[in-house]
């Protein structure tokens, strides 16, 4: 195992608060063995037994291992299709959804909660909420957390798979759904939570236009999302770049965009929303700055940026631009030696929106 992979492998062992500031800062910290370092590991697989499909009752999935991974629920199957050795929901959605993209997933939470200063949403909750929903939920640690701080509200938490877990609050609900088709909840919500989508949906208006529907009069819509990776040093055709310009097209040609496309304030506008407040963080990848506030989402996001450099690119360049996969990968591995060099400084723009359905 090389310095850098024993690296990533160490920092995805330390997903507590209380083990962040115990992170290697450096690849050469690995070098030599100290008899306080934290032994290599990973995030334990999530469960795939507590989901619900609308209108059916929760029961056991089975699994099978093939070409495709079988899931059934009340004589429904759901095929989680095996492409280059990585695991997806179907056959469209071109983000993973295996263990190595739901250790990022845990990882890019804690980077957020850390940007936010261990808040789970930029703008605050009110106590009096009744109904809160997450819009493509991953492995569901913002709706356990936020169910956990709203024990009297009711939390709906929405994915297109299911790999949640089975130990949450009595008062979360997983449902298999997908947000791009109509909406058919029964009862409006008082804050809709959409974070990390980004070239989740062809369609973003649609989307909005159903967020609007069902949030009640002065509800609240929080999307938040990564930017594209910068770099402080400009480096001469840098891996970096190839990688995002490629990434760009090849999500141009399947029908959608990257970066911050979706929260431009004239698609929510259009949707009927008014904009209450925005706001970017510019937060560093790793430890470079001498901001020591910025340096725990540092160590996070650089972490998240790593794992998801493949995640991001391997279906979207292998099927709209015709890369290898062996490509692809060379080219990922490329872009994380660059990101690792100390005299790049690279960085991360994370955006937040808040936007209001106003009282009739």
């Amino acid at each position: 195992m090389d310095a850098l992979s024993q690296w990533l492998n160490c920092v995805k062992s330390t997903l507590t608060p209380q083990g962040l500031g115990m992170m290697p800062n450096t690849v050469e910290s690995m070098a030599q063995p100290a008899g306080n370092q934290l032994n290599p590991g990973t995030v334990p697989p999530r469960s795939l037994s507590r989901f619900w499909i609308r209108g059916l009752p929760n029961r056991d999935i089975n699994s099978y291992s093939s070409s495709t991974k079988s899931l059934s629920l009340s004589g429904s199957v759901f095929e989680q299709i095996i492409e280059n050795d990585r695991v997806y929901a179907n056959d469209s959605y071109f983000m993973p959804c295996d263990d190595q993209e739901q250790t990022r997933l845990a990882i890019t939470h804690q980077c957020f909660t850390s940007i936010l200063d261990g808040q789970l949403s930029f703008q605050n909750i009110p106590r009096s909420a009744k109904r809160i929903l997450d819009i493509g939920t991953g492995i569901g640690d913002w709706a356990i957390a936020v169910s956990e701080r709203f024990p009297n509200a009711e939390v709906l938490a929405t994915d297109i798979t299911c790999f949640q877990p089975t130990d949450v609050p009595p008062n979360l609900f997983f449902e298999i759904d997908d947000a791009q088709e109509k909406w058919t909840f029964t009862d409006s919500f008082d804050f809709i939570h959409i974070r990390g989508l980004s070239g989740a949906f062809s369609d973003w208006r649609t989307v909005y236009k159903e967020a609007y529907k069902h949030l009640q009069p002065n509800g609240i819509l929080e999307v938040a999302d990564f930017g594209a990776v910068r770099l402080g040093k400009a480096l001469p055709d840098s891996y970096v770049s190839i990688y995002n310009d490629a990434c760009i097209t090849a999500a141009e040609q399947a029908g959608t965009t990257l970066g911050h496309d979706h929260m431009k304030k004239a698609l929510l506008e259009a949707a009927g929303f008014s904009i209450a407040k925005t706001r970017t963080f510019d937060v560093p990848l790793g430890t470079w700055t001498p901001d020591a506030r910025k340096k725990v989402a540092g160590k996070m996001a650089l972490i998240s940026t790593l794992e998801g450099l493949e995640a991001t690119s391997l279906r979207l360049l292998t099927q709209h631009t015709g890369w290898k996969p062996t490509d692809v990968r060379d080219v990922c591995d490329k872009v994380k030696e660059e990101l690792m060099r100390p005299d790049v400084r690279p960085s991360v723009s994370v955006q937040f929106m808040v936007a209001r359905r106003l009282l009739m």
